[in-house]
């Protein structure tokens, strides 16, 4: 018997019992409406995470710390070893933990080593407040202006190095600082205030020359900050893929900012020692040339991370998130196959004459075999794709509205449906439902047509 006769034979089975067919298709249909959403959710996270970096990030650049734990975590079940470079940060769980810092000799073995073409500090200061035309002050965070950053402006324009005393405003700060609009704010002055370091010798030499407690204590808390104007240039638009808790970060030039810095850290351990920084490697979009300085990096004694490592680390982050979503799914899937098997179980018990006439007329058992298994597959190809089509109808109607409320930005879906993905589903759905259907198979192919044409 020819395979396309089987395939139309076991289709126009299914059709006489619609109900037991369609009944049987919806359960599998739940578990492909799961898994397409699932992998759809996965394939926007992961292009979203994508735009982050490409859009912060320049892949030639290297992320460049004094030791692994800076990337990996300090090992706290054990004493560390004490390094003059020492500088406080704190833990995921919040927990204060001290961390090698790089100082202005690293900085200078770093430019030397072979492929290193730049180092770019990374500078982020705390501001005090920051102030406007209103004289309302607001906390505030700054950071050295990123070259490789996509910057859209509301106003103004942003050089790609902005010279003494320019700043970009983020769009948020804009009436809240007592400008009208994005376009008033240009040309503007603000100013920042950067908090002092406190400095316990400054205060002892005072008080050994004799000077009033009282009177020390408050000329200390009177220059405990240093005021600072800026001109506004350009003027941010609210960033749709900025780094997570940077969206309001402003931004200066390095020889700002890093002043700002040794303000904020003269005599403390943090004084120009700096977490971590960018070596821009000479032809670094080339991964093998990237690799080799990478490992000369390493090999002077230094941790580093490329952006391509950034990218691994997020996706096995979504990937794992994706498997715990994904089994829940498969579990309505592994339920759906004993509905296949009792399906197709109950049909060869309803059709035991018919499989006896079919053998008393010279179909062979593997035919009879094979058309119990192509039903099982048309419902697991029914099931797949009922499912799999309410989810993309679902994940188009849902995108625009998710993409409002998440703030996503114009044109970014938070679920991608990618079609060859969903193709692939359908075709395991359907060997799945023909795995279940091995057993009903089997029990009809070895019927004995005698007793078979017996049964009442």
């Amino acid at each position: 018997m020819y395979i396309s006769d089987i395939l139309r034979r076991s289709g126009r089975n299914l059709r006489q019992a619609k109900a037991r067919t369609i009944l049987t298709a919806l359960a599998i249909a739940v578990g492909a409406f799961a898994l397409t959403l699932t992998l759809a959710a996965t394939n926007g996270a992961k292009s979203f995470v994508n735009n982050i970096i490409s859009e912060n990030f320049d892949p030639s650049e290297l992320i460049v710390a004094k030791d692994d734990s800076v990337f990996n975590g300090v090992d706290t079940s054990k004493p560390q070893e004490y390094n003059e470079n020492f500088g406080s940060s704190l833990s995921n769980a919040g927990a204060p933990t001290q961390i090698a810092r790089l100082n202005s000799q690293d900085i200078a073995a770093l430019k030397n080593i072979d492929g290193v073409e730049n180092v770019r500090l990374e500078l982020i200061v705390n501001l005090q407040y920051i102030t406007g035309i209103n004289n309302k002050k607001y906390v505030a965070t700054i950071q050295a202006v990123n070259p490789y950053q996509k910057i859209e402006l509301r106003a103004g324009t942003a050089p790609t190095k902005l010279e003494n005393k320019q700043v970009l405003l983020r769009e948020g700060f804009v009436e809240a600082l007592g400008f009208k609009d994005a376009q008033e704010a240009i040309g503007k002055t603000i100013t920042v205030a950067v908090r002092k370091s406190f400095n316990p010798s400054d205060l002892l030499a005072s008080l050994e020359s004799g000077a009033d407690i009282s009177q020390t204590i408050a000329n200390a808390q009177a220059t405990a900050s240093v005021e600072q104007k800026f001109t506004v240039v350009g003027v941010m638009k609210k960033p749709v893929t900025a780094q997570p808790g940077t969206e309001l970060y402003l931004f200066a030039g390095e020889n700002d900012v890093k002043e700002m810095q040794e303000i904020n850290t003269k005599g403390t351990a943090d004084y120009q020692k700096y977490l971590n920084v960018y070596a821009r490697i000479k032809d670094g979009q080339d991964s093998t040339k990237l690799k080799a300085a990478q490992d000369r990096i390493k090999q002077a004694g230094y941790a580093s991370f490329s952006v391509e490592d950034t990218q691994k680390y997020l996706a096995q982050i979504i990937n794992v998130l994706q498997g715990i979503v994904a089994a829940f799914s498969l579990i309505a899937v592994v339920a759906s196959l004993f509905g296949v098997i009792n399906t197709m179980y109950i049909s060869v018990l309803q059709r035991t004459r018919e499989i006896g006439l079919m053998k008393a007329l010279g179909m062979r058992k593997r035919d009879i075999s094979r058309l119990f298994r192509f039903e099982a597959a048309w419902i697991g190809f029914l099931g797949g794709v009922i499912g799999a089509g309410l989810a993309v109808l679902l994940g188009k109607l849902l995108n625009p509205w998710i993409t409002r409320k998440l703030e996503l930005g114009e044109g970014r879906d938070l679920l991608e449906f990618h079609f060859t993905q969903i193709g692939l589903l359908i075709l395991a759905l359907v060997l799945v439902a023909v795995f279940a259907g091995l057993f009903p198979a089997r029990k009809a192919a070895k019927q004995d047509p005698i007793e078979a044409l017996r049964t009442e």
